[in-house]
Parts: C-alpha cells; structure tokens; sequence
C-alpha cells in the first residue's frame, strides 16, 4: 500500500484519537502498514520498485536472445506485485466493511496497482490548469483535518469525536492506498508494433510479450480519437483473450462506480466559516399559536448553533416547556409553545465555530385578537422597520433620549482573574417589547463573543464579562446603545497587569500571538513583546506549538529568537495548531502568552479552492487522469525569486512556479552558496518544497549568501532560477529610535495626559509602552501592557497629590528601542475648568429701584475656588423679554447682590455667571420675573445661603445668612424646619421650640440611611417671615473614609487641633471657624496646613477660648468635622498640657518586693516605656547604693522593668528602697518601705524559701499527705514526691508505729499512697510518712483526729449515702419491708425514715435495722393505713440524702398479697405434721437381740402415725411391736431380732397441714458368718501376697 508523499517524513496519525473506541481500528491500521511492507515507505519507494519491474519487462521483449533467468525474473516480479496487490485488496475489504464504507470505496485500491506505472503527462484532469500550478506531481489533496483543540468547545460530547474520529481514520486508509485512481486513455500502438516485430524472437519472449500486453489491455480504453497511430492486431489464444475481456469489463465496472462514487461526495475544504443553507424565516402568528424557526448550517468542525432573543441568548431551562431547541440531522430548530405578545421580538441564529461565527435573523410577530392597538397596521410596520425601532401605542417616537446610569468606570484587572465591565441603559421613552442594539468596542473594533469574554443584556443592564484577563483585553471600551436613528455611547479604560511571574525577576508574557502567513510548509508567526522584562533585558523568545486535538505542547525553537516573528516549520500538511510564545531574560523563562486562534497547514490557494466547495469530512478527493503516451516534460527554472524577509534568524525566499511545467505538479530544491564563491549547497536535500516560499534557517549572522531554486518533477529535475542578489544575514527592519519630547499635563486627581513626538522613521511600528515613576523613587512601573498607537496616552491609577515623570519606547518586531527622556515631573491634580451654572435665583428684598438677587452656588466648581459672579438682568414687557444687560462689572464674592438703577414696577428676568481662575462659566438658566416695587412688609425676608455640613449618620450642621430685608424691626432668632424628602409639604416639623440666635444649628436624631430637606425662617417682633429655599435633600450616612477633628498636646505642651482629609480635591483648601465664624484673623489661634493635613494651635488656651471649632474643606462635597471645647474639656486640657511641660516617667507597677525559690529577695518596678538613655539610681535609706557582692541591677528598656536583687536579708537591710528614674526630661521615682513587722515578715518567708530550696535538693514531697474517698466507700491517703531514685525508702507511720504495706511503692508517676477500706473511728489518729535516702530525708504528716477526722468521717458518710441503692419493697411472713445496700454501714451515718412527710414513730409493729449492708424499715401486719411515700434520709453530718419509694396502689395491694401469702405458709410450715427426733439413720444388731427405737413427733393437730418397711406398710403384732403414746411420741419394738427383720424402714407422720416420712436401715448380722467372712478374707489376702 503506498502512501501519498505527504506522509513520506511523518507518521500521519493523530494522537488526540486515541481513545478507547478506536483502539481496535488504530491497532488494524498499524497491522496492515506492517504487512504490506512494500507500501510503507512512501510514494518513492513504491515509484522505484513499479518502474524497475517495468523496465525488465521491456528489456525482455526487445532482447530475442535474453536467457530464461531474465524471463523468470520478470514472471517472478509480477507474482510478487500480484501477491502484494491481492493481500492488500482482501486487508482493503477487512477494513472497510468494519467501518461501513461501500463498494466502490474498497474497490479503489485494487486497481490502482493494475495501472501503468510509468510517469506520463496527464491530458485529462478533475483539476483546472489554476487549480494545478500549486499540486506537485501524483499530488492528492488530504482530505482530513485534526480536531480542532478541546477546549475550543465545538465538539461537545465525547459521541462527536468518536464519530469523527472514526471517519478520519477510515478516509486516511483510503488515501494512504494510493495518490489517486488513474484512469488514462493510453495509446497501445507502438508498443504494439514492438510486440509484433519481435513475435519470432523466442517463444519465452513471446510469452512475456503477451504477459505485458495483457496487462496493459487491463488499464487502457479504446479509444477511436488518437491520432495518427496504427492499430497492431495479433493472434491471441482463446484463454488469454477471454481474460483480457474480462479485465477490460472490471477496470469499465471499477470506473463506472467510481463516477457514481464521485457524484455523492462532497470535498472536504478543512476548516472553514459557518454558513446557512437554509435561514430561518420570519412569522407571523396569533397569540397561543406555536411557532418553529428552522434553519441548516454548514462548516466544518460542525458549528454549534445558539438563539437569541433580542440578543439575549435563550435560556430553556428558565422558562420550562416555553421553548423547545433541537439540532438532528444538520436541521436546528427552535420552537416556541403557546406564543404571547412578550415573545414577540427578534430572533437570531448563532452558528459558531473555530473559525468564525455567522448569524441568520427573523422576526416573530404575535397578534392578539382583542386590544386598543391595530395589531395589523402596528404588525405590518414593525416588519418593514429595523427590529430596534421603536413603536409607541400612537406611532413611531419621535426622538429617543438614551443615557448611561451606574456606569462603569477605569478598570485594572491582572492576568488569569474575572472581570466585568457593566452599565445601566435608560431609554425614554420606554417601549416595553422593543430592547435597544447593544454592541461593545475595544479600541474601536467591534468585540464578538468568544471563550474569553461574553456579553449580556437583561433588559435594562449591559454587561461585558471577562472570564479570563489577557493584557490583549486591554484597551479603551466603549459601549454603544442605539434605538433606532437614535445613539448613544460611553467609554472607560481597562488596564490589565501582568500576572506573578512564576520565577522572580522573569519577563512577563507576550501578547497578540497571530499567524501572519501560512502554506505547505511553514507558518509565520509574530506577536508583541511585553513591557515589563523583569529587570534584566530579554533575551529572545521561545515559540510553542500544539496541534489542534491535542494537549501536547513542542517547543518549535531551540534558541531564542529576539525579531518578534518566526516561521515555525516541521509541520504535517492539512493539519491545524495552535501556538503560544514565551520571553526569556538571564533569569529565567516567563509565562506563556495567550494561545493563538488555530490555523492550517494549507496554502493559501488551496485553501480558497476547498473554502469554495462544500465540505464532507468523512470523504477523500480523488483526482483521475487519463495516460497519453507522450513523455513528461522537465520543468522549467522559477521566476522572480527575490528575499522578502530576511532576519538575523531566518531568511524567507519567495518566486513564482515555471512557465514550462507540464500538467503535473512540481516540489522545489532551495540551494544557496556563500556571496564570493559559486559552491552551491543544496538547502532541502530531504523534504523537497511543495510551495513557491520558503524559509532558510541556520545561516550565519552577518554572512552574504545567495540563492537559487531548482523545479522537479517525475521527468526529472529543472534548470536553476536566476540567483538573488547578495543577502546579508542580519535584521533588516530597525529597532526604531527613542520617542521626544514626553510632556504631561494634568487630567484628574487620578490620571495625568502624556503627549509625545513618535519615533521618526519607524518602519512597522507596533506602539508605544509608557512607563511612571513616583519621584525620587527610582521604581519604574508600566502605565499599558498593550502598546498603544499614536501619540497620546492617559496614564490612570496614579495617587492625587504625588508628583510623577513618565518615559516613553517604541516597538516594533525587531523590539523595543531606547527610552525617551524623562518627562519633567508633574504632581497629580484636576484639571481646572470654569464652574458650573449657579442656580436658584430668588428675590431676597426689592425697593423702588432696586433689588436685592440670591443664588446657590454653582454644583461644580471646575476644580478652583469661585472667585466672583455676575449678574445680568433684562426687563420683560408684556410678556417680551428684551436685551440683556450687564448688572456688575466688578465680580462679587457673596451669593447675593444688590442690583440699583432700576425701573419702578418693571419686571425683570435675571441670570447669573460664576468664575475661577479658568474663566467665566455658563449662565445659569432665566430667573422667574420679578417685579421693581418696595415691599412694605413688616417681617422678615427669607435666609439664604444655607448649606449643610459634618454630615454623619444620626446628625449634621445646617448654616445660613441672616435675611437681607429684615422687616421692620431687627431680626431676634430663627426658627428651623425639617421633613424627609419624600414627606408631603404639611409633613414639615420644627426643630427648635424657642427661636434661637445663632446661624447655625447641629441637628440631631436623624435616621440613619433617610433623605432630609430643611428650610430656615427668620422672626422679629413682628412676626416669622417667609422661609428660605431648601437645602437638601441630604442622606444621613456617615460616609466612608470620614474623619473628625483630633486634639492632641505636644512634649511643649502645646494644644492644636488636627484634622486630616483623604478625599481632597487638587484646589481644596481647608478652612477654620469658631462657632461657624471664621477665624482667619485670630490673634488667639494659628493654622498650618500641608498636603491633606491641616492643624490649628492655640497660643494660650483660656476660658475665651470656649465654643465649637469646625474644618471644612472646600471643593469637596460637603468635608467637614468640629470639635467642642467646654469647661470640662478645658481643664483636661490645660491639665494635660502641664504634665506634657513637666513630664513623668509614666510608671506601670510601682515598687515591689518579691521572694525568689532560693530565698533570694527581687526589688522591681516597671515603667510604661524608656528610652536607650534612661537612667536609674538605687537608693537605700537615703544614700545611693551600687552594683556590688551584695546588690545585683539590672534595667531591661524593652518592657520597662528595673530590678535588684539580694541574696539574703540580713537585720541591717530594714529600711527605705527608692528607685530614681530619669529618660531624656522626664522623671519618675518609685518607694518602699521595709520596717518593723513588715521586714520581720519578709525576712521569714525568705528565710522560709530558702529551707524550702534545701529540701528539694533530696527526696521530698511535691505535695504533702491528704486525703480522699473512692468511690468504694475507703479512704485513700496520697502524696506527691520528686527527685526520688531507686534507693528512696518510704516509711508510713500511725501514732508513730510503723505500718506494714504489703505492697512496694512504685515511684514512675510520682504518687505514693495508702488505702484505709472501711474507714471508722478505730482509723481515727496521726498518719504520717517519710521519704529517705542517702541525700536526706524529708516527712509528711496528717492529722485525723478531731475536726479533721469528723470532716473525714462526713465525706466517707457521704459517700456511703450515695452509694444507696434505691428503695426497693419486700413481702414477709411477718410484714412488708423497705430496704436499701449500700457499701458498708457505719454508726456515724444517720438513718431516718418518714411516711408522707411525717417522722416514722418505731413500735414492735414498725421497726428499722441495719443487717450487714441492708438498711430496712419492716412493718408488721400492715393495714391501709400503711400506704404512701416513704422516704429514708441519709444524714451524713452534715447534707441530708434521700431515697424515696411509693407504697400504694398496685403496689401495696401486690406487696399486701404476697404478704397473706407467705404469712399462710409461715402458719402451714409451722403446724405440719413431722418428725422431730429419736430416730437413727442406721441400726446394726445382733440376731436375737431386742431392737427398741422411740421418735418425738409434732403437728398441730395431732398427726397420724404409720409405718413402712422396705416401702410397704407395717403393722404392730407381737414380734413388731408399733405404738403411738400421747400424740407426740412413737415407738418401735422388736423383741429378737432376726435377719428377716433387716430392711428400710419408715415413720409416716400426717396431718392437715403436710407429711413426713423419717427413714432409718436396720442391719441383722449373725456373729458365726462374720467369724467365718473375716477368716475368708484373712485367707484371700495371704494368698494374693
């Protein structure tokens, strides 16, 4: 089986199929190549073997005279070709029917060895003459691709791959057979006549002849169309022509099919774009009716076909049973159940895969039967309007207003992490079935869903997600809302970092990965290097490939390459990769960047051709030719070779294919030779080039070379094209020069602008990197990961306040030039901008001519502090307004004015301008019409001016301006009114009951979270006026980051205020007032501020210093913080000063005293805090003492502790001890007296301690002799002892005489004990124990007499109580009895009964006892008097224990039963009748003697006696005498006895209550025998000895 070319130099499998589905297949496919071992190495080999068996063939009809050997060769030859061909047919079939494939398919192969194997120029091809300049020559174009990548989501079930899988393998078996089926129409004349002329030679030639006739027949047609050429005939046998028939009625069949084959194949076209066969089609329908979308998608990997609604995508599971999605058979359908007026909308079908995405669009309209609408004329101009215009219930709108709410704002994000960019689109007027056509932007290109970013739109909010950050995702988005001829759009920047680097000091990744250009035998890939190079400069990079399916990843580079683009070879043709690139610096290797999009092998005409054509992944192209027998032409030279790349790396050729080339396809040879010499060395001696380019790598830096290239063919190889001129090897394109003149300027509190001059003559210039540095820092950081193009660039991220400079680089592939100059540094503020329009202009007082004007001021102030106004005013006459005049041509500061020289009773409209140091600012709207008349009104005018600040979330400060006219009296107070903003106007309440003067209030109690609005109305005495405008509404909330106003005090004991404000604006200033007043010009106060800090000091705090002191900050919205200062606050204030002037050691522990283990006695104090130079004197008894034999100091400054330490205290150590500190001005000293019995104390306890150390030297007790009680109920004395050895002895002593253990003490754990069981007053005495050895001795004792032995005693008691079992109840003869165990009983535990709460009075009837461990209660011949509770206490000295039982109900009548019970048969034991003694067990008696036996016999009533021998019953006669004598004694008589009488006997007694029977043996002997027996046995022994 022979393999087309392409394979020649690569295994062509793919590995990403090997799955265990396809095992068996792929292990089938191995087993075939290795039987046909003939096939196995590529076309060549098989080309050289069919045309050497040829050419023995021809030689042997030429040659008459050739020897038989030659003739066998040839035969021997075409057996073997037979062989081959006919095992590879039935391997051919094997296969194919296990993977379904027809005929036709398997038939192919077969023939394809039964044609001519001699090279021949083709006449007729499949292929058009374009379509052939690039196919080389038996060229066959691959019909399979690689899966694309598996995390690219096409392929979703593991069922797909299979499929496909499968599929690949079959048709690259079909391939694999042959180059193609070649089906020529061969002119056979010649050789004919050849056949002819030589038909006499020999008749092995002959027969050879024949042999080779036969087999050209098979492959050639008849064809009546050749031209000039003679038909040879000769005679033929019967058997040769019958099988030249058949074989010519095959090959015809072979054809026939493979025509028909041909008709039902579609040729694959690798991968290419989704494209709709059939669109959906747009509906309309009424509401409840079902409506199904259909549409048919081609593109090969099969796309996935998503829909949306109104570019939503739609969710099946959201809405269960509503919609119905279905994809069979290449049909996908979407049906929607039960249609109503919502789903009407527009839809969209998504066909989506690797390389690209196409939409198909229809509309559904549903129409209600009933409404106020014309669904029909509404329906029918929906369908001829864009789906996102919007219709009104009365026609098309008029005019959209769209803006953007909760936008989003400058992002910064890092490689690898989530991000989401989102906004709010508010569209008035709202259309509620009509959405708007949401598109986002990246650096104006259009951003398209992919598995990196996704959009969605929910009705009312757009989101872009990022589910994985690239710096490639960096760049200015822009989001575009439009509805209908309407538009709106919004941008903000995303900055994306570099993720961590793996290895510290490692370049960071690479970006925009592309493929710039792709054929047969190489891709050019470029990408851009990135802007951080982790401090050392890169070294080159490093290209990754990976073939789509797969997850191996092959590094396409051994050495680094620094030009940003690199043609990556040692690719398999027709096949897809993917590929990666990563920086290098001395360090270490950096991330990879992000993965390209996939690309194929394939040159660019080939790939137009099959893009052209429908794709059938699972088919193969077969090209087939007819032979002529005319000979191949060698090609001619290429053209117009030239170097259109040429790097320090690699150097790229590109030329046009020959004129002269026949109709075969044609491999090129690259050859090159240095500069000087004409020694050319051909490049590609092993892989011939299929493509006119080509990429020469390994060539040296700096050397000129020149090149050629050579065109083959099967006829054999062309001359050399033209050389090219000398080549340098070496970077052509220029790192491009430093850009100039970098220059910032100020943006926002956040960003800075920088502009710069481009780089001049920078050829492909890729952008900019833009770096800034914190001045005086000397750390660069980068302000973009993407390069931008241009030349101007806004730097965000940057810190309000801080000043910057800013350097700027080019690049381009060859990389990154110098850096720029440094910028001149520039601190980071707003830019400033004329105000905003002030607003609320209202009439304040009016006169005859003139009036008084009040305003608000301007929201913004354009980032400077307002430095005046002007107002212009115009009369309005009936109605007319006329021309505007200038009222001021000086600015004013305040927010009123008066304006003079007006008209009486003309109506003016008015309108107000502020300025800063930016300029004018736009006028604020017309004022209402107010009319130049004096106003007699007695009381007030209004306050103006109000404004708020301090605002938290329970309070605030509300100020204001007193009232221009005051009425006509002066003003005495104002009143303050408050509601929330959403209250109704009679909702206001006031503040203040009593007018208050001040002009201003703090409000309290307000509600955290609520919205407030608040008026002012001034009084006189008059009356209350007018109020003022609101102010407000205002959010009680204390917002984040606020701070308030600190007091602090310093070492000169200097009193400021301090406040600090994070949030400042780039012109804010911060502004000081006592009681809202300011206090500019205090000669009491002084105000220093720096930076986002300010402090006001008081030169001499005092009582006319009271009052509250507030900060505000201007330009801000509202900053401001106070602090009271009242008569208490003064005086912590001053007295804190005081201490500040004349400070103290502040002392943590005064002086103490403490005895160490052995005996030594430690002085110490500590202080809060010292310094390295604090200093300490010891004092005793007024005189200083030193470190010395005697006295040990020590000062640890890091906690503060001070120390001195003596070995023992001797009579002259009573005194006073003073430790005299002294850090830096502060003092500080601490004192303690030791003096009478507080000295004799201390010095015992030392002295103690010291004996105490002593006699831990040798064996002692850790802890002393004590006690406990198990819970047995014993007593366990136990110990603790230490530093104990093997030699230790332990003596236990009571009353000072040596107890005897019987068991040796154990000292592993250190316990020694001693256990007392029954613990009672006998135990009572002195205990003690002794430890010995050669080291000492030490004792233990315990007393337990007295006291302690009573507290003994209790615990034991107490533990015998609990150790009580519970109450049960017991039936006697005599009663019922209560009991209970315990352990053991002793005296000392005291027992008490009760019955129902009541003491238990003993008598005979009712007794108590203890017997052994049971304690009882019994009562005797109990009545029902006798139910109830009964509880027995167990006192143990000290806590009573109770134990409690119920005797009544069932319970007394059971236990009463069982009393009658067992009382009856007391009575019946004691009444029965029995025997009570007299009589033996055993009676031995001589015969003849007299037998007298008397028994006593007892029974209540008298019993009946009878008797019994050997079982049978007895009666009195003479020689048996048997009487009974007063009912109680029996006796038994026999007067001789005789050997009848020995037997069993028995007395009987009997009566009402029971029987007994007394048996006795009565034994006979007579004295002869017994003589005789003893003198037998006598005789027995003798003889036994």
């Amino acid at each position: 089986m022979s393999l087309p070319f392409y394979q020649k130099f690569h295994q062509h499998y793919d590995r990403s199929y090997r799955n265990k589905d396809l095992r068996t297949t792929m292990s089938q496919y191995h087993q075939e190549k290795k039987r046909s071992a003939i096939y196995t190495h590529g076309s060549a080999a098989y080309s050289s073997r069919s045309s050497a068996a040829h050419r023995q063939e021809s030689e042997a009809f030429s040659r008459a005279t050739s020897a038989s050997y030659q003739q066998q060769t040839s035969l021997a030859t075409q057996s073997a070709l037979a062989t081959a061909v006919s095992r590879k047919a039935a391997s051919a079939y094997d296969y194919g029917y296990s993977h379904g494939l027809t005929d036709s398919s398997l038939m192919l192969e077969d023939y394809s060895s039964g044609l001519s194997p001699q090279t021949k120029r083709a006449r007729k091809s499949l292929l058009s003459g374009e379509e052939k300049e690039n196919l080389p020559s038996d060229y066959m174009v691959p019909i399979f691709s690689g899966r694309q990548k598996h995390v690219s989501g096409i392929t979703d079930t593991e069922e797909e791959r299979i499929k496909e899988a499968a599929a690949y393998i079959a048709q690259r078996n079909l391939l694999a057979s042959e180059e193609g089926i070649i089906a020529s129409k061969q002119a056979t004349a010649s050789k004919q006549a050849t056949v002819s002329k030589q038909a006499t030679a020999s008749k092995q030639a002959t027969a050879s002849k024949q042999a080779t006739a036969s087999k050209q027949a098979t492959v050639s047609k008849q064809s009546t169309s050749t031209l000039h050429q003679e038909e040879v005939l000769e005679k033929k046998s019967r058997k040769v022509a019958i099988r030249e028939k058949a074989e010519q009625l095959s090959l015809r069949k072979t054809l026939e099919e493979t025509e028909a084959f041909h008709k039902k194949l579609n040729e694959d076209n690798l991968l290419h774009a989704p494209d709709f066969v059939i669109k959906p089609r747009s509906h309309t329908v009424w509401e409840k009716e079902n409506v199904i979308l259909h549409c048919s998608v081609s593109g090969w990997p099969e796309p996935r076909v998503t829909w949306y609604k109104n570019q939503v995508p739609i969710n099946v599971h959201a809405n269960p049973g509503k919609y119905v999605i279905e994809s069979r058979y290449g049909m996908h359908t979407l049906e929607i159940n039960a249609c109503d007026f919502e789903d009407t909308a527009q839809y969209r079908a998504s066909a989506m895969n690797v390389k690209g995405e196409f939409s198909a669009y229809a509309s559904v309209v549903v129409k209600r039967y009933k409404g106020e609408l014309d669904e029909t004329g509404f329906h029918a101009r929906v369908s001829t309007m864009p789906p996102s215009f919007a219709v009104t219930p009365y026609g098309y709108a008029s005019k959209f207003e769209i803006h953007f709410d909760e936008k989003f704002d400058v992002s910064f994000g890092r490689e690898g992490e989530t991000m989401s960019l989102g906004c709010r689109v508010v569209i008035t007027p709202e259309i509620k079935h009509f959405q708007p056509e949401i598109q986002w932007y990246r650096n104006g290109e259009l951003v398209s869903p992919s598995k990196w970013v996704q959009t969605h739109w929910s009705g009312d909010r757009a989101t872009l997600t990022f589910s994985h950050l690239n710096k490639e995702d960096e760049g200015l988005y822009t989001i575009h809302a439009r509805m209908g001829d309407y538009y709106e759009q919004y941008s903000a920047y995303v900055f994306v970092r570099d993720a961590d680097a793996e290895i510290e000091g490692a370049p960071a990744s690479p970006l925009d990965v592309v493929c710039l250009e792709a054929n047969k035998d190489y891709i050019i890939i470029s990408w851009k290097q990135p802007a951080v190079d982790g401090g050392s400069p890169i070294l080159g990079y490093f290209i990754d490939k990976c073939e789509v399916g797969t997850d191996s990843w092959s590094q396409c580079n051994d050495t680094p390459v620094k030009f940003a683009r690199f043609p990556v070879t040692g690719l398999i043709e027709g096949r897809s990769y993917i590929f990666r690139v990563r920086a290098v610096n001395k360090t270490g290797i950096g991330l990879p960047s992000r993965v390209s999009e996939p690309v194929a092998a394939l040159d660019p005409a080939e790939k137009a051709r099959l893009k052209s054509r429908p794709s059938a992944p699972w088919t193969g192209q077969i090209i087939v030719t007819e032979e002529e027998p005319t000979e191949g032409i060698i090609p001619g030279p290429p053209t117009d070779l030239s170097v259109t790349e040429a790097t320090r790396s690699y150097v790229v050729l590109s030329w046009k294919p020959p004129r002269q080339r026949g109709h075969e396809g044609i491999l090129y040879f690259v050859e090159k030779c240095d500069a000087e010499t004409e020694n050319w060395q051909r490049v590609n001696t092993e892989l011939p080039v299929k493509s006119p380019r080509f990429a020469l790598f390994d060539l040296a830096e700096g050397k000129s070379y020149r090149f050629r290239v050579r065109c083959s063919n099967s006829a054999g190889v062309g001359e050399p094209s033209e050389a090219t001129d000398v080549t340098v090897v070496g970077d052509k394109l220029d790192i491009p020069k430093a850009p100039g003149n970098v220059i910032p300027s100020r943006n926002t509190d956040t960003s800075v602008v920088v502009t710069w001059e481009e780089s001049k003559d920078a050829k492909e210039l890729v952008g900019y990197y833009i770096e800034s540095s914190v001045v005086g820092s000397g750390k660069w950081e980068p302000c973009n990961n993407n390069p931008v193009k241009g030349s101007r660039f806004t730097c965000h991220g940057l810190t309000t306040g801080q000043s910057y400079i800013f350097r700027v680089r080019a690049v381009n592939a060859a990389g990154l030039s110098e850096y720029s100059q440094n910028s001149e540094a520039i601190e980071v503020k707003a830019a400033i901008a004329a105000p905003s329009p002030p607003c609320d202009i209202t009439c304040l007082e009016s006169f005859h001519d003139s009036m008084v004007l009040g305003w608000k001021q301007p929201d913004k102030t354009g980032g400077a502090e307002i430095t005046g106004y002007y107002v212009n005013y115009r009369e309005v006459i009936d109605g007319v307004p006329g021309r505007w005049r200038e009222a001021n041509i000086k600015a004013v500061s305040d927010e009123a004015y008066k304006i003079s020289n007006l008209k009486e009773n003309m109506v003016y409209q008015f309108q107000v301008a502020a300025m800063n140091i930016a300029g004018l600012g736009v006028p604020s709207a017309v004022s209402e019409c107010f009319k130049c008349e004096e106003w007699t009104i007695a009381v007030p005018g209004p306050p103006h001016s109000l404004k708020y600040s301090e605002v938290r979330k329970t309070s605030l400060v509300l100020q204001w301006k007193p009232p221009v006219h005051s009425g006509r009296t002066p003003v005495t107070g104002y009143f303050v009114d408050m509601k929330e903003a959403s209250a109704k106007e009679d909702q206001w309440r006031g503040l203040n009951e009593a007018a208050i003067k001040n002009n201003y209030l703090r409000v309290q109690g307000l509600k955290e979270g609520e919205s407030y609005v608040f008026r002012v109305r001034a009084i006189n005495l008059t009356g209350v006026g007018k109020p003022s405008d609101l102010a407000g509404p205002v959010v009680a909330e204390t917002r984040p980051g606020t701070k308030e106003v600190v007091v602090s005090v310093d070492d000169d004991g200097i009193i400021s205020l301090n406040f600090e404000c994070d949030q400042m604006a780039p012109n804010s200033e911060f502004t000081w007032s006592k009681d809202y007043v300011s206090t500019e010009d205090s000669p009491r106060l002084e105000v220093e501020s720096k930076g986002n800090k300010t402090k006001m000091t008081f030169k001499d705090l005092g009582t006319e210093d009271l009052g509250i002191y507030s900060c505000d900050v201007t330009n801000t919205d509202g900053i401001a913080s106070s602090y009271l200062i009242d008569e208490e606050e003064l005086k912590r204030l001053l007295a804190l000063s005081q201490e500040h002037k004349f400070p103290t050691v502040p002392v943590k522990s005064e002086l103490a005293v403490e005895i160490l283990e052995k005996g030594q006695v430690r002085f110490w104090m500590q202080a809060e805090k010292l310094s390295g130079n604090a200093k300490v004197n010891y004092i005793f008894n007024d005189k200083e003492i030193f470190e010395g034999p005697k006295y040990k100091m020590h000062i640890d400054r890091n906690t503060g502790i001070i120390e001195m330490f003596m070995e023992k205290l001797q009579d002259e150590d009573e005194g006073t001890y003073t430790f005299q500190l002294q850090d830096g001005r502060a003092t500080g000293h601490s004192t303690l007296v030791l003096i009478g019995d507080v000295y004799k104390k201390l010095q015992k306890e030392a002295e103690f301690q010291r004996q105490e150390w002593i006699r831990k030297q040798g064996p002692h007790f850790a802890e002393y002799l004590s006690w406990e009680v198990t819970g047995e109920c014993n007593v366990l004395l136990k110990c603790k002892v230490a530093n104990i050895k093997k030699e230790t002895h332990i003596v236990w002593y009571k009353d000072e005489r040596e107890i005897s253990v019987d068991e040796k003490h154990d000292f592993k754990d250190g316990i020694c004990t001693l256990l007392i069981t029954e613990f009672s007053k006998k135990d009572a005495g002195i205990y003690e124990v002794i430890l010995k050895d050669d080291r000492g001795k030490d004792k233990s004792r315990l007393k337990l007499v007295d006291e302690a032995f009573k507290d003994l005693m209790s615990e034991v008691c107490k533990m015998i109580a609990l150790s009580a079992t519970d109450l049960k109840i017991q039936s006697t003869a005599e009663g019922i009895r209560l009991y209970s165990f315990v352990t053991y009983y002793l005296e000392d535990l005291k027992v008490n009964w009760s019955h129902n709460g009541t003491a238990i009075k003993y008598s005979d009837r009712v007794k108590t006892g203890v017997t052994g461990e049971q304690i009882w209660l019994q009562i005797n011949e109990p009545t029902p008097n006798d139910k109830g509770k009964y509880v027995m206490e167990l006192f143990d000295g000290k806590t009573g224990h109770q134990k409690t039982v119920d005797l009544s109900g069932q319970a007394y009548d059971e236990a009463f039963a069982e009393f009658q019970r067992l009382k009856q048969a007391a009575i019946a034991e004691k009444n029965r009748a029995r025997v009570v003694g007299g009589l033996p067990d055993v009676v031995t008696i001589q015969e003849g003697k007299a037998l007298n036996l008397t028994c006593i016999v007892w029974g209540d009533p008298t019993p009946e006696v009878s008797w019994l021998k050997n079982e049978r019953p007895l009666a009195s006669d003479d020689h048996c005498n048997l009487k009974f004598e007063a009912g109680k004694t029996a006796y038994f008589t026999i007067s001789g006895v005789s050997t009848a009488d020995s037997g069993k006997y028995g007395l009987v007694v009997k009566n009402k209550y029971g029987s007994e029977i007394s048996d006795f043996t009565v034994s006979v002997f007579i004295p002869e025998e017994e003589a005789r027996i003893a003198t037998a046995e006598a005789q027995k022994g003798s003889k036994s000895k």
